[in-house]
């Protein structure tokens, strides 16, 4: 942990004096409960899985579509956890499948139903299908078991959100902004809460998870070096996702509260620390060709090609925010959480409407990325979108 803590800049862990103050009560609500993770062998998932897990839960559920994610998952749970006298089971199941639903037909009672699965890449957007996925995971997943946790009595349904929701650029961050808006309706019959945060340090699939595959394959090291985020290590995440489902009233969304410990640090930089921690100097190139060639044989050097870049591809942020100026905060009841404060908004006609609308584009098996984007300006009218044409798909 304290390893991780100094690659991204920090030496203190976020949320160590919220988690201390209400550590009784989180350890009596968790053994006392029931809980079904969704999408528990993502980064997030895993992370939120082992802090409900060493607390004692009466029953613990985790589903996920991926396999192998899902058996490390068990393996590092009984290497550094154990057992627990509760029901622990995973399942590996698509929650968009007719499998899932027949398994929630089959019990179904939870006491607290976490959604942690989604589509998080903005790379995810370059075409229309993909998009069409996201939309379905973020969106539609999203509402369906929130349906099913209303129809089993469940007492609290939690889901992610994302940084990139409030005032979004990009396709994920937009579709995170309406799945909020479906959130909004359903807590007139369900208590739910979520959270907003920064980037998840070295969670699969994130460039500094990249790091690693990098260095194991002998590969130049790639990052923008002006694109700054505030990161959080995957336990930070865990552990603000389970007070926001235990301790969020209904519609509250948690975020990290910007202090000393939280500062904005850029990928360019964490890679130069990332390198220097592993006894190797940053070796800057001017191009993909030469990184790639240098990739060959300076490392016997001590040294690692690294290619830092200004960043031009589509959906990129240039800052983060966990909140705009319209939302009410309260500040006051934990050290290191924000909570928003919500009321019930939403445009039924609306959320009508685009389910109907993406409905029909998935029955003719006909839509385009212009489509798609026309219907998210019909949710957000303000939606920062713009398309360069560049996707990283199409970097190194």
């Amino acid at each position: 942990m304290s390893q991780m803590l100094k690659l991204i800049g920090r030496e203190k862990e976020l949320f160590e004096k919220d988690i201390n103050n209400n550590d009784k009560e989180l350890k009596s609500i968790v053994s006392s409960s029931s809980f079904l993770v969704i999408g528990g062998a993502g980064s997030i998932g895993q992370a939120v899985t082992k802090e409900i897990f060493k607390r004692n839960p009466k029953k613990l559920h985790v589903v996920d579509i991926s396999e192998n994610n899902m058996v490390e998952l068990v393996r590092d749970i009984r290497s550094s956890f154990g057992y627990i006298n509760g029901d622990f089971q995973t399942f590996a199941l698509d929650i968009g499948s007719v499998e899932y639903d027949a398994f929630i037909k089959n019990d179904g009672k939870y006491d607290y139903v976490l959604n942690l699965s989604a589509l998080k890449h903005v790379r995810s957007e370059k075409d229309p299908f993909t998009l069409m996925r996201m939309i379905d995971v973020n969106v539609f997943n999203t509402d369906k078991t929130l349906q099913q946790s209303i129809d089993n009595g469940t007492k609290k349904y939690f889901c992610v959100s994302t940084d990139k929701a409030a005032n979004p650029v990009n396709m994920m961050g937009a579709s995170k902004r309406i799945m909020e808006m479906f959130l909004m309706r359903k807590s007139l019959e369900i208590n739910i809460s979520t959270a907003r945060f920064a980037n998840v340090a070295f969670s699969d699939g994130s460039l500094l998870h990249g790091f690693n595959q990098r260095i194991q394959k002998q590969q130049p090291i790639v990052a923008p070096n002006d694109i700054k985020r505030y990161f959080v290590t995957p336990q930070e995440s865990g552990e603000l996702c389970l007070m926001s489902c235990i301790f969020g009233e209904n519609r509250d969304i948690f975020f990290p509260k910007l202090s000393e410990e939280l500062d904005l640090i850029s990928f360019a930089d964490i890679a130069v620390k990332y390198l220097e921690n592993l006894g190797y100097e940053p070796y800057l190139c001017s191009d993909e060709d030469e990184a790639r060639e240098l990739a060959k044989t300076l490392p016997k050097e001590g040294k690692w090609p690294c290619l830092f870049t200004s960043s031009d591809t589509t959906g990129e942020k240039d800052f983060e925010e966990f909140f705009t100026d319209k939302e009410v905060l309260d500040m006051q009841r934990f050290e290191n959480l924000g909570v928003i404060k919500n009321e019930a908004l939403f445009d039924e006609d609306k959320l009508n409407f685009f389910t109907k609308t993406m409905q029909g584009f998935k029955q003719n098996l006909s839509w385009t990325k212009e489509d798609i984007v026309k219907e998210f300006f019909k949710m957000i009218p303000n939606f920062g979108h713009k398309e360069t044409g560049k996707y990283l798909d199409g970097k190194m």
